[in-house]
């Protein structure tokens, strides 16, 4: 049977009723979507899903009967200790082909080079210690000063100019400009950089209205072609004449003899937009709306903003979880979660879910920013892949929230998000909002 829309459903939801390989699930009012987490974190054991059976929205393939399904198949991880856990064991569960879903073309990485967040073993090491390497302390220094002016810049506009929606200005482009700035895009290509990420990510949504409907094929992989074309020239001049920034530390670092190619560099660009932006902004509007809707836990921040501020980052990270899921795949006979698992097996690692385990978080759909410990899986669940911005992420979500705290009353007069309906990432579309400066 169909899951009904929240408010119309005349029963209590049941693990039966759940299908997270179905698109229309993720059309569904996210309350109804983490009570269907929570019941299958109920379970003894991970559950496996398969795509393309026909199956109507909300009809669960049970562990046997999924079995038999045509479609490509996939077990949830959803529980806090599982997600963990597969996080921290890359030799059984490994990032590559892809994290994504759809698993990124052959093709495509071939033309545009492969992500790190696909990569596994020395292949990822190699490149993550040639991208630690250049976030020197001295640039990380810099780069803290930078963010404390820019979020004071960014309020003194949005008190100027006083948008009706809250996303195109702060939470947009202060980690845009952060980026920008750390890896030294001059400012003629910022306008350009920004259109282009909004094309790429266009179409992440699972259901589309209105002219969205149509989608246009190969879309997001021009604008990615058009970033990656900006970057191998930014490349070609820093190599000739390096400046204080990331391109020059990337593009000259010598790290056991190697630096980043030209398409290793667009392609690491692409990720720090999608990993420092599109989270980072959508978290800032969560944490936003969160503050609104719980004047208390607001006032608390306010009293003392240099006590609680890091407790408040870390609950709306978990509260919120920007990022939804990524997948491995299975390289070797394995057990976890009860279950045993074959090579060539696919898992999804539900973030969402894992941050809401009532095994680890004590009233997990309070949001309480004196919650400790606060052991969310926000940046990842640790491992290899652990997220390498979160520390640029917390610097700006605080400054920004300093700024916001301290010269506006905005936190009171914010209206409902409108999200996009996804499977991959927890998107703010639109953030409805009046200004009231103290």
């Amino acid at each position: 049977m169909a899951v009904p829309r929240q408010g119309s459903r005349d029963r209590a939801l049941r693990p039966e009723d759940v299908d997270l390989a179905d698109p229309l699930f993720w059309t569904l009012p996210r309350p109804v979507r983490l009570e269907a987490f929570a019941l299958l974190r109920q379970l003894d054991e991970p559950v496996r899903f398969t795509t393309g059976t026909g199956a109507r929205s909300g009809r669960l393939a049970g562990p046997r009967a999924s079995r038999s399904g045509t479609g490509e198949s996939f077990y949830a991880l959803v529980k806090h200790a599982d997600v963990k856990a597969a996080s921290r064991q890359p030799q059984n569960f490994a990032s590559a082909p892809g994290v994504t879903t759809p698993e990124p073309a052959a093709w495509a990485k071939a033309v545009f080079g492969n992500s790190m967040v696909n990569m596994d073993g020395e292949e990822h090491a190699a490149l993550r210690r040639i991208v630690s390497r250049a976030f020197t302390p001295r640039l990380l220094a810099r780069a803290e000063e930078n963010i404390r002016e820019l979020a004071r810049r960014l309020v003194d506009e949005v008190i100027a100019e006083q948008p009706a929606d809250f996303m195109p200005s702060a939470p947009s482009r202060l980690p845009l400009e952060v980026i920008c700035d750390l890896m030294g895009i001059p400012d003629r290509h910022r306008p350009r950089i920004s259109q282009q990420i909004d094309h790429a990510s266009a179409y992440v949504g699972v259901r589309r209205r209105g002219r969205d409907r149509l989608r246009v094929p190969g879309r997001g992989l021009r604008s990615l072609a058009r970033m990656h074309l900006v970057m191998a020239q930014l490349a070609r001049e820093r190599r000739r004449d390096p400046a204080d920034d990331l391109i020059s530390a990337l593009v000259r670092a010598d790290v056991d003899g190697q630096a980043l190619t030209s398409r290793q560099l667009g392609s690491f660009f692409s990720l720090l937009l999608v990993a420092g932006v599109e989270t980072t902004r959508n978290a800032i509007a969560h944490g936003v709306y969160l503050l609104a809707r719980h004047p208390e836990q607001r006032t608390l921040l306010e009293s003392d903003f240099d006590r609680y501020a890091d407790g408040a980052i870390e609950e709306i990270v978990r509260h919120s979880t920007p990022i939804i899921q990524f997948r491995r795949t299975v390289t070797a006979e394995c057990e976890l979660g009860g279950r045993s698992y074959r090579p060539g097996e696919k898992v999804v690692l539900f973030y969402a879910s894992a941050n809401r385990d009532e095994s680890v978080f004590t009233d997990p759909d309070t949001f309480d920013i004196t919650r400790s410990p606060n052991p969310h899986l926000g940046y990842g669940g640790g491992g290899p892949h652990h997220c390498i911005g979160a520390h640029l992420a917390r610097l700006e979500m605080k400054a920004l929230f300093r700024e916001l705290l301290t010269r506006l009353n905005t936190l009171g007069t914010v209206g409902d998000p409108l999200l996009v309906d996804s499977n991959f990432d927890n998107r703010v579309r639109s953030l409805p909002f009046s200004l009231d400066r103290r």
